[in-house]
């Protein structure tokens, strides 16, 4: 469905009351940086046929914008560009992030943003831009700056809130008797990961642009760097978080073999102390008549003493050795 529509004159906007038609036909006349911009989320195959039509866009983009799962990328056809950038949610009670898309149809006299997913509404991106006019007066190349930047700060939000749970999770492994949260590590890195193969692809697009390879960007090329700069600090950060989680992960695996086997020893040393007044006990319960020691009149005392004595003398050597 389309979410907002509207043709800018040198960076002022003008609403589309009437046929979009009309309104790609008359920024094709203004030739003084004079554009539409079209913003759908999820359409279907019906809802953006009009557009298609309207500016021969190739068929393998459409086809790719509208089912999405596609990775970052800046494509050309004929004069269109065709951009995917991933955009990022981050769920702090299930330590979920969520992706979703966000498709750029750039053309000399028009933008078609495509959204996939809940997360990074373009409506804030819009307003940021037509609140400064200056930089809207550079065209399309000004949109897709706006798209990239606002998608690379939620990245560092992203990265920031990740760096919280890491945190939590690595106070968790070096908790005494903190429980195992190996499953908490491994989802945490699932998510990393998938965070990684969101933004790591975006690195050599804004290359591209950055470094001038793209005549349409030459005039905001400073822009796409300053947002280069961002998204590689992010995606060190990344590369940080991914190394600590599986240290993480590898000190709690050691503590939790460390525990069990500190468990195990306790559990054969108290079998040994057992075991002593058990073998005492079992010796004398083979009812033998042949048992002189069963008629002594401090028998009974005598052999409570030595159980009770060698039991003692096993824990305390036991302890000293640190087995208990």
């Amino acid at each position: 469905m389309i979410i907002d529509k509207a043709i800018y004159h040198a960076g002022q906007r003008q609403d589309i009351d009437g046929d979009i038609s009309d309104a790609f036909d008359e920024a094709r006349r203004d030739k003084d940086g004079c554009f539409v911009w079209i913003g759908l989320h999820e359409p279907t195959q019906e809802e953006f046929a009009l557009i298609e039509e309207e500016l021969s866009l190739h068929p393998l983009a459409v086809e790719d914008a509208l089912t999405a799962h596609q990775r970052p990328k800046i494509e050309r056809y004929d004069d269109t560009l065709f951009v995917v950038v991933k955009t990022l949610t981050y769920h702090e009670a299930t330590s979920d992030v969520e992706v979703g898309e966000a498709m750029l149809f750039v053309g000399a006299d028009f933008v078609v943003s495509v959204r996939h997913g809940t997360g990074n509404p373009l409506g804030t991106v819009r307003r940021r831009l037509e609140a400064d006019p200056d930089l809207l007066s550079a065209g399309p190349a000004a949109v897709l700056y706006g798209v990239v930047d606002e998608a690379v700060d939620h990245y560092g939000t992203v990265v920031h809130q990740i760096e919280s749970d890491i945190i939590e999770l690595e106070r968790a492994v070096f908790r005494p008797r903190g429980g195992d949260v190996t499953e908490d590590i491994h989802h945490l890195k699932r998510e990393v990961l998938e965070f990684r193969s969101a933004e790591s692809p975006l690195i050599p697009v804004l290359e591209e642009i950055a470094k001038g390879r793209i005549r349409q960007f030459e005039d905001t090329k400073e822009y796409f760097r300053d947002v280069l700069d961002h998204l590689l600090r992010v995606d060190d950060q990344v590369d940080d978080h991914n190394e600590l989680l599986t240290s993480a992960l590898t000190a709690h695996l050691a503590l939790l073999g460390k525990q069990q086997n500190e468990d195990v020893r306790k559990i054969s040393s108290w079998a040994a102390v057992i075991a002593i007044p058990t073998m005492i006990a079992g010796f004398y319960g083979m009812n033998f008549d042949h048992m002189p020691e069963l008629h002594w009149l401090f028998g009974y005392p005598i052999v409570m003493g030595v159980m009770v004595g060698a039991s003692a003398l096993a824990y305390r050597q036991l302890r000293k050795n640190g087995w208990l």
